[in-house]
């Protein structure tokens, strides 16, 4: 399961220098990013079925994962 778990930066590469800048320099942004990390945890323990949840809190954590990825690319795209 480790294997499937990655960071934001695997997600965004062409701005992993930025994301490393901005996770040192901001307190709100390195926060987000910290949130986005246990957020995909838990999605892929829940798709695996290492940690089964139900359907809709399954669908609860990926629709904030899915919004914080965003506002993080928002970040790092500004």
């Amino acid at each position: 399961m480790s294997e499937l778990i990655h960071g934001i930066a695997d997600d965004f590469p062409e701005y992993a220098e930025k994301l490393a800048v901005m996770t040192e320099a901001d307190a709100d942004f390195a926060e987000k990013v910290a949130e986005y990390d246990v957020l995909n945890k838990k999605v892929i323990e829940a798709e695996t079925l290492e940690k089964p949840t139900g359907h809709f809190r399954e669908e609860e954590l990926k629709k904030k994962r899915a919004l914080l990825k965003d506002e993080i690319f928002s970040a790092l795209s500004a």
